[in-house]
Parts: structure tokens; C-alpha cells; sequence
């Protein structure tokens, strides 16, 4: 049987979540069964109790608000818990037509992909002004080089998840969790794929942001963050290599009149250009250390993702279903193929 759980991070959503939680399928084709799960990001409304009114089959709260990465993490998180095949990230503001889950998960339910983003085609949406779209594709532009990925939405938080994609990914973001994600999944060369989708007027006003320099400094620090966690030998060595070549120009400028025989008032050449090599030398040296940790947090998200795999194992057992999921075996005959090829 392959489950579906449509998540949905939530904050002080009272009044919007009926409509959204209505638009949702019950339905899919592929999909065997379907749940609904709520994450209350320590709403100051009744925001969980609406949710459970209204039969929601999971509701998990935050005592207090902390953010909707950690909003977006701790869903993953329970809809591994309670087996999901297939997770479905949407808005709880109705900003993203509920129907189109069934075109989200396709590709996933086919195989061709382990993650899905709703493409909202910014470049000609109405829901969006001029700015925002230039704003939009602009980022987007720079996620897509950053994260060696085709996606012409980075931002979109309609999303489809596999299981296996999910137990890879570990969000590390306070702001918000789109772009730190793709970032992750396209240096764990996960196949993603975009599919177009519609969307509804905005029913309020975004409470990610409050303005348009903060949602760009927020995201800026995001993307530069996720990147130096992945590249740091290329950004801090590239660093470094520049201020070793900057320092040398002085250097050698000193030296030049050293062998003219003149040194006299040219001794600051020599003192700047120290001083640019061995800040060149730390900055490359920070490099290598930053290149060990990264190489320590593989480890550590292996540990996390066979911790993951585990967990789902025993709520198998415990409800007394397989407990060879399809990734298992996937990744049992890719085994015994790598075993072939070896003899």
C-alpha cells in the first residue's frame, strides 16, 4: 500500500485552514490511502483545535513559534514516524490549488523522481506584480546554479516528497526551509522535476516576511550558508588564493627596488604584502577546517538517515506490516547488482 500525508505547517491559520483543508483530495490514482497532518507553529489562535474539529488525522503543536523550516522539519519527521510513502508540503493560506497534488505526485509514484516542486510560472502569473517576479526569478536563477538543478521555482513550497528523499534531507535553516532544501538535494544528486500548477489570489498577506529587504537578506543568508556547507574547499580556498596573490604584488614591487638598491620608503609594500599572505594562508587553513566538518556532517546525516530507516522499520513491525519497504528492496537489488559487477 502506498500512503500519502499531506502536511501542512501552520500559524495562526484558524480562519484560512477550513478552505485549504476542503480543497484537499481524498482521492489520487497510485495513492492508497491519504492522510492529512497539521503542524501548529505555536499559533496564538485555536488553530490545532480547528484542525482536529475538522478531522484531521494528525496534529502536531509547538509550544512556541519556531519558524516554519523548524515547522517544515518537524512534519517530515512525524510523516516518516507513521509511514509515509509520499509527503506533500502545501500552504495552509489556500495559495496553492489543492487539486493539483495528484500532478505533484506523479513522477514520484512513477519513479522518475525523488522530489517534485509545484511550478507556479512566475513569469506570467497574475497573482504576482512586476517586482516580485523579477525578485523571483532572479533567486531562482541563483538556486538553480547553486544546487545544479533545473528548477525555475526554487521558493514554491508545493512540494512532493519521496520517502527515501525525505530521510536524506535535514533542514538546517531558521528562516525558511525551499531553498536550503533544494540546495541539499541537488548536491545529494536526488532527481528533482518541477510540474506547472495554479494558484489562488493571496488571501492575506505573507507572515515569513515582513518586507521585501528582509525576505532577500534572510534568503541571501540561506543560500550562502547551504552553499558553504557543501562548497567550502572552493569558496574559502578561492578566498584565500586571491589575498596570497594580492599580497604578492607589494612583494615583489619591494623586492624590484630591493635589487635596484633602493629600499628606502618602501619598506609598507613589504609590510602589506605580509600581512595579505598570511591572511591568505588563515583563510585557506579555515577552509580545510570547514572541509572536515563538512566531511563530519555526512557522517552524522548517515547516522540520522539509517536512525530514520530504523524508526520506520519498527512502526512497521509494531502495526504489523512489512517490513521490506520498496526502497529496501530497491536498494537491496542494487546491492546484489554492485556485487555482480565486483566479481
Amino acid at each position: 500500500m502506498t500512503k500519502l500525508v499531506i502536511q501542512i505547517p501552520c500559524l495562526n491559520e484558524s480562519e484560512h485552514l477550513p478552505g485549504t483543508l476542503a480543497a484537499l483530495p481524498r482521492e489520487i490514482a497510485g495513492i492508497d490511502e491519504i492522510e492529512l497532518l497539521v503542524i501548529d507553529d505555536g499559533s496564538a489562535d485555536d488553530t490545532s483545535g480547528v484542525a482536529r474539529s475538522l478531522g484531521v488525522d494528525h496534529v502536531i503543536r509547538h509550544r512556541l513559534n519556531r519558524g516554519l523550516a523548524a515547522a517544515f522539519q518537524s512534519g517530515i519527521d512525524y510523516a516518516l514516524q507513521v509511514g509515509a510513502d509520499v509527503i506533500v508540503n502545501t500552504d495552509a493560506d489556500g495559495q496553492y490549488c489543492g487539486a493539483d497534488i495528484a500532478k505533484l505526485v506523479s513522477p514520484v509514484i512513477e519513479g522518475s523522481a525523488d522530489i517534485v516542486i509545484g511550478d507556479r510560472g512566475v513569469h506570467d502569473n497574475v497573482h504576482f506584480g512586476p517586482f516580485k517576479r523579477k525578485l523571483q526569478r532572479l533567486g531562482s536563477t541563483v538556486v538553480r546554479r547553486l544546487s545544479r538543478t533545473d528548477i525555475t521555482d526554487a521558493v514554491s513550497g508545493f512540494r512532493a516528497i519521496s520517502r527515501e528523499a525525505a530521510q536524506r534531507i535535514f533542514i538546517t535553516a531558521d528562516f525558511s526551509y525551499t531553498t536550503d532544501m533544494l540546495i541539499q538535494a541537488g548536491r545529494k544528486r536526488m532527481r528533482i522535476t518541477s510540474v506547472p500548477i495554479r494558484t489562488n489570489p493571496a488571501a492575506r498577506p505573507s507572515r515569513l516576511f515582513r518586507s521585501i529587504p528582509q525576505f532577500i537578506a534572510q534568503t541571501g543568508v540561506t543560500i550562502v550558508r547551504a552553499y558553504l556547507t557543501y562548497n567550502p574547499i572552493q569558496v574559502f580556498g578561492g578566498i584565500g588564493l586571491i589575498l596570497a596573490f594580492i599580497g604578492l604584488m607589494p612583494i615583489l614591487r619591494f623586492l624590484l627596488f630591493a635589487l635596484q638598491g633602493d629600499t628606502a620608503g618602501h619598506v609598507q609594500s613589504l609590510v602589506i604584502g605580509g600581512a595579505l599572505l598570511i591572511l591568505g594562508a588563515i583563510t585557506l587553513l579555515l577552509g580545510f577546517l570547514a572541509h572536515l566538518i563538512s566531511a563530519n556532517r555526512k557522517l552524522s546525516e548517515a547516522m540520522l538517515e539509517k536512525m530514520r530507516r530504523l524508526e520506520a522499520k519498527l512502526e512497521r513491525i509494531e502495526l504489523g506490516k512489512p517490513v521490506m519497504t520498496g526502497d529496501d528492496v530497491q536498494n537491496a537489488k542494487s546491492y546484489e547488482v554492485e556485487n555482480r559487477i565486483l566479481r
